[in-house]
């Protein structure tokens, strides 16, 4: 089949209908064709990304927000404030509440009324990420000490699922508190605390956070997902390598390359060498994106985008 398939190859349309039928009925071989010359379906070599765009600002009523592009796959990040009364525990913290969404939109497998398996899977990682990592500073989202702090909603929305969905949410939630405004808030005569405008002017009662408009982003995470079939380490896959290879392990760094969470889903044993490979090419993804990584580079004006390969 796969000499038939080289001879038919050139045929014109003809050749690229017995490809594609072959693709489809015989995934796996067809993958597995590519591999053995040291190349995916894509083009791409077996360690090598997709590119990513960050744009930042895409939703104007978000207090922040950031469009994220990995190759195919498309994820909207938008994070909404709201004041509420902290924890007995920590009076003097914010707190973070994180959703991740995939809209029937995002792929022909998810069906209308029927939420996908990993959307869950995906928020509760993100926000363990997050905490876990210590980009975040809670104590930066307290007003006022034991009376009221910020709730920050993070909602992902998956636009386009091509693969990698947990790498490119993160980016996405990355940018999006990277690009978050805090809006000005005073109290009134009777304790309440309530946002104001940007008119400060008019302000009928002080302003209490006129110099913590940002947050500080530390430490920042980022993910690299791997296919692993056979001695073969696919970094970055896309859906479709997703269906074939039942085994994927996602590394996740911190911006001093130290590690801060190793999962890997399906299969048999992996060696350790082969985990040892991951990390490799996560921290080398890491280096290549440190541009868009980077808190500097992601606090432009909010109309712009960065790109990095």
């Amino acid at each position: 089949m796969a000499a038939e398939m080289e001879a038919t190859e050139t045929g014109g349309l003809a050749g690229e209908m017995e490809v594609e039928a072959y693709r489809r009925l015989f995934p796996l071989a067809f993958l597995e064709r590519h591999l053995r010359e040291s190349v995916r379906p894509d083009a791409r070599r077996t360690d090598e990304a997709r590119p990513i765009t960050v744009a930042l600002g895409a939703v104007s009523s978000a207090h922040g927000s950031a469009l994220v592009r990995l190759g195919d796959t498309a994820m909207l990040a938008s994070i909404k404030l709201e004041v509420m009364s902290p924890s007995y525990e920590a009076p003097d913290e914010g707190s973070v509440a994180v959703e991740f969404h995939m809209p029937p939109i995002c792929s022909p497998v998810v069906r209308p009324g029927r939420p996908a398996e990993v959307a869950p899977v995906i928020s509760k990682t993100l926000e363990d990420i997050l905490m876990s990592s210590g980009m975040l500073n809670l104590k930066e989202l307290c007003l006022i000490s034991g009376k009221a702090s910020w709730l920050a909603y993070l909602d992902v929305y998956c636009l386009n699922a091509d693969g990698s969905l947990f790498d490119a949410a993160l980016i996405s939630a990355v940018a999006a508190f990277t690009h978050l405004e805090i809006p000005l808030v005073s109290v009134g005569d009777d304790g309440r605390v309530f946002t104001v405008g940007g008119n400060e002017g008019k302000i009928k009662y002080e302003v209490v956070n006129r110099e913590k408009r940002k947050i500080t982003v530390t430490n920042i995470p980022f993910s690299l997902t791997c296919a692993l079939h056979k001695d073969n380490i696919l970094a970055d896959p896309t859906a479709e390598e997703e269906s074939i290879i039942e085994t994927s392990m996602t590394v996740v760094l911190d911006s001093s390359d130290q590690i801060v969470s190793i999962q890997k889903f399906g299969g048999a044993v992996t060696s350790m060498a082969t985990i040892k490979d991951c990390i490799s090419l996560a921290k080398d993804r890491r280096k290549k994106l440190r541009g868009i990584l980077s808190v500097e580079a992601m606090e432009v004006d909010s109309h712009s985008s960065d790109s990095v390969n």
